[in-house]
């Protein structure tokens, strides 16, 4: 799901971050440089610029950071999240009242480039996995704060979304087993205590946690740091009375044969915890 077929997320949902990114960078005193040097009445035009390939995300953030500081700015031909570039891709430009352009530049730029190498990082899982069943997934692995910016550019790269926090489905991992007493024990009390809309995964490392897990029943089965040999026995084991999940510190590389195994996801947490920024920058265009 990407382009112009990606939701958008709700501004209720990211105005508050936005707006506490402006609060902290604007500090005590606002912009001291910018309102030093420029003057009120000063115009300008400034476009968005790529600086290397990748994927766009975070467009309504950079839109709202110039919003909030002044609502005369306009923002035009901003390409949709989901979209892909090539450096010197113009991503969007800004036109309005110089002081707020330079001074909601860098609120921009922090949650457009940031959120650009979410997608950018998912992208290359799934273009590497396309030929495969498997699509890539994200994690609860997340900067604090914006897990739901962080899990639209997942989608917005071509990835899809795993929990949304602890209280939307049961993953049952291998503390809880241990705590538990079993895998068995941990399931049964998992399915006395959801309703009936709340799916129950659970966490398996080894083939015989799996026969148990088959046993016990669920709706989908984590195989933790298996390499693909082992992966593919689990994956016929199950023989789709489960969703398999791959897990595991994967990479563009190991996900390829992960994804051949015949898994229907694969988890990746350094999609949020460890993205690369896109670089992207802004272009001054004239008055």
């Amino acid at each position: 799901m990407t382009g112009s077929h990606l939701r958008s997320l709700p501004r209720i949902v990211i105005e508050p971050l936005v707006r506490a990114a402006l609060l902290e960078d604007l500090g005590r005193a606002g912009d001291v440089t910018t309102d030093s040097v420029i003057s009120p009445e000063a115009q300008a035009q400034v476009a968005l610029v790529a600086r290397e390939p990748g994927v766009i995300a975070g467009t309504d953030c950079a839109r709202l950071a110039w919003e909030l500081l002044d609502g005369s700015i306009e923002i035009t031909d901003l390409l949709p999240d989901g979209a892909r570039v090539q450096p010197g891709t113009v991503i969007g430009v800004a036109s309005g009242p110089a002081r707020g352009l330079l001074s909601g530049e860098r609120t921009a730029l922090n949650f457009l480039g940031h959120l650009s190498g979410v997608a950018t990082g998912t992208a290359t899982i799934a273009d590497a996995i396309a030929h495969t069943k498997a699509s890539v997934a994200d994690t609860r692995k997340t900067i604090p704060g914006l897990r739901a910016l962080q899990k639209h550019a997942v989608v917005a790269g071509g990835g899809s979304n795993h929990r949304f926090g602890l209280d939307d489905a049961v993953l049952i991992k291998d503390n809880h087993v241990a705590v538990a007493g079993g895998i068995t024990a941990a399931v049964t009390a998992a399915k006395a205590h959801v309703g009936h809309l709340v799916k129950i995964e659970v966490e398996v490392d080894t083939l015989d946690q799996l026969a148990e897990l088959l046993e016990a029943g669920a709706d989908a089965v984590l195989l933790d740091n298996m390499g693909p040999d082992l992966l593919r026995e689990a994956v016929a084991m199950v023989n789709g009375q489960l969703i398999t999940e791959a897990s595991g510190r994967i990479t563009p590389t190991t996900a390829v044969p992960l994804a051949e195994a015949g898994v229907d996801l694969i988890s990746v947490g350094w999609l949020t915890h460890s993205a690369r920024v896109l670089d992207i920058g802004l272009d001054y265009v004239g008055a």
